[in-house]
């Protein structure tokens, strides 16, 4: 669709450079990034690290046998609280009576029922939390035509992450993130360091559709492309492709290395709150979201430390470029999750939970 629209006064180069920018359907449901393969190759182990510390952090997460697989956790009841931030209404789990607590943070276009795998087991030691940031999950999706400015930004959603922290949690807490809650995560971090231990970041959005990492000659069209989707029943049109049970399925499909995870049951989690009234035009006004933080902008300011682990098979954010953020300082160790894709923490649970459980305990 995207090339079909494209002004014919750009030469043969600049229309294949932009076009490869622009947003389709199969690249908007968990993350902003572009399509790359990745070829770095990790089967032999349960996950490797490109730093020195690797092999104790092996050790320290699965005991002495880094190919033996976690015990199963007990089963810990999870339970759904609303909580009122800016006057709407937000979507929480929790679960979890002691320990250190952990907020976990979701993609876009995706809710706290994604961590539906990771809850029950890490709340055996943590107090642990899953938000519906607003305007995805079940939480309350103001229009932001209604709002005036910007809206669902990550300054937003940091701000409501810290709300969060200071008025349900009411600790200090480690925020587990996948995809754009990276994001979220680092902003909230860099916003009030006072409140987050530490931050675990599971395929981070690189934020390839970002305004400074396009061509200079494409940035006039792609705000025009973008005000054609916002403001034109294009952009509803766009959003009705999406929003069905099929699109979301192989849109699932390729983010996930390991198909046989999409299960119809998260299918429908994914699809059911997009189709509350108000979702299209989260959905939009996001997707046209090419400002604001880069990763590689946040991370140095931050100063809790962090945790990066990424999916070896993730096509969306290559692992390739997602070993640069091991350079930075506040990174103690960047994990490679073999034969895994976008979303690890629902595809490979019994890596990624370890991970986080050791990471908190090194540092609560």
């Amino acid at each position: 669709m995207a090339s079909s629209v494209i002004s014919p006064c750009f030469s043969t180069v600049a229309r294949r450079r932009i076009s490869s920018s622009l947003p389709n359907p199969n690249q908007f449901l968990f993350s902003q990034s572009q399509s790359h393969p990745s070829s770095f190759a990790t089967r032999n182990f349960p996950f490797v690290s490109i730093k020195a510390s690797n092999t104790e952090r092996i050790q320290e997460a699965f005991g002495s046998d880094p190919s033996s697989t976690p015990a199963s956790a007990s089963s810990s009841q999870v339970q759904t609280g609303t909580w009122i931030w800016r006057g709407y209404k937000i979507r929480y789990q929790y679960s979890g009576t002691a320990g250190p607590a952990l907020v976990l943070i979701h993609g876009f276009g995706a809710n706290s029922d994604h961590w539906r795998k990771n809850i029950p087991f890490l709340a055996t030691s943590n107090r642990v939390y899953a938000i519906d940031l607003i305007g995805y999950g079940y939480s309350d999706k103001p229009n932001p035509r209604e709002l005036g400015g910007s809206f669902y930004t990550f300054d937003t959603w940091a701000d409501q992450l810290n709300s969060f922290c200071s008025e349900v949690v009411r600790d200090l807490a480690f925020f587990i993130c996948n995809s754009i809650g990276g994001l979220v995560g680092l902003q909230a971090a860099v916003t009030d360091p006072s409140i987050c231990k530490g931050i675990v970041l599971l395929d981070i959005s690189l934020r390839m559709l970002h305004i400074k990492k396009q061509p200079w000659y494409g940035r006039p069209f792609i705000k025009s492309f973008q005000s054609l989707l916002r403001n034109t029943p294009v952009g509803k049109l766009f959003f009705n492709a999406v929003a069905t049970s099929d699109s979301v399925k192989s849109i699932l499909c390729q983010c996930y290395h390991d198909t046989s995870a999409v299960t119809d049951e998260l299918v429908q989690i994914i699809l059911q709150p997009g189709l509350d009234p108000g979702a299209a035009d989260v959905f939009l006004e996001f997707i046209c979201y090419s400002d604001g933080p880069l990763p590689e902008e946040l991370l140095p300011k931050v100063e809790c430390p962090v945790l990066v682990a990424w999916g070896e098979k993730d096509p969306w954010e290559p692992v390739e470029l997602g070993r640069a953020y091991a350079d930075f300082k506040a990174v103690e160790d960047f994990i490679v999750l073999p034969n895994v894709g976008h979303c690890p923490q629902d595809e490979a649970p019994d890596l990624v939970n370890p991970i986080v459980e050791s990471f908190v305990r090194r540092h609560n």
